[in-house]
């Protein structure tokens, strides 16, 4: 389709720009020695505003490291074609969950994005139902990445 590459960079650009005012913002980078990829996110808010429009009833556990404020979602991931496969992207996303002391990682791909959801599953990441964000049609898939058990004391808000 023509346009589609470059509405796509477009798209990134616009979420890139709204997310790095985001509180705790946090990008990597990685280079080999020119830039090979890079992830970047920032915490969810301890409010429960990153779930709205989950259908269905938002886990338990999910719900209470929300509120602890412990969980890290990853907005993005790049890395470059001849780099995959390679580990780069576990290694970036390992980073910077925990870099953020997360004990669990978020994020919401469309859910047609078939590819991107299958890299996410890939490395370890679970649905836990979908969420609808309007004004647009997509219906994005909840995807978390449990890293570890929470002690009480991290999850006390």
């Amino acid at each position: 389709m023509p346009g589609r590459e470059y509405r796509g960079r477009q798209n990134f650009l616009r979420r890139l720009t709204r997310d790095i005012w985001r509180p705790g913002f946090a990008m990597l980078t990685a280079e080999a020695p020119d830039l090979v990829g890079c992830a970047y996110g920032f915490p969810v808010p301890r409010d429960g505003s990153w779930w709205s429009g989950f259908r269905g009833t938002l886990p338990k556990d999910v719900e209470q490291l929300t509120a602890s404020g412990r969980v890290f979602a990853i907005r993005g991931m790049l890395v470059r074609p001849t780099e995959r496969h390679q580990g780069l992207a576990d290694r970036l996303q390992e980073r910077l969950l925990t870099d953020h002391r997360a004990l669990l990682g978020a994020t919401l791909v469309d859910r047609t994005h078939r590819a991107a959801c299958a890299g996410f599953q890939s490395r370890g990441w679970r649905s836990i139902g979908l969420v609808y964000r309007p004004p647009g049609p997509a219906v994005l898939r909840a995807l978390v990445l449990p890293r570890g058990e929470p002690t009480a004391a991290e999850l006390d808000p």
